[in-house]
């Protein structure tokens, strides 16, 4: 257990911190999972436009460093290549 007056506020923060990087993960992977979704029904307009809202929550979740820069935008190439060989 922390000793210091300085570790345990270093305790505290990051607590919080793991708060609202939990809520920033589950918000991106349900952006996810919606296009993923629209994708499996075959709906190529609810597929783009739950690309068009993903793309940004992943670009911001990278930009916080919750997910690596590199991943995200794997991730967003991934998901439009799949979203544009549903026209094919």
């Amino acid at each position: 257990m922390a000793n210091t007056k300085s570790a345990k506020k270093a305790v505290r923060q990051i607590t919080r911190r793991t708060a609202v990087n939990k809520a920033r993960r589950s918000h991106m992977r349900s952006s996810i999972r919606k296009v993923e979704e629209a994708i499996a029904t075959g709906n190529k307009e609810a597929a783009q436009v739950a690309l068009k809202e993903a793309e940004p929550v992943m670009a911001r979740t990278a930009q916080k460093g919750i997910l690596h820069r590199r991943a995200a935008s794997r991730k967003v190439s991934r998901l439009s290549k799949r979203v544009v060989a549903m026209g094919a």
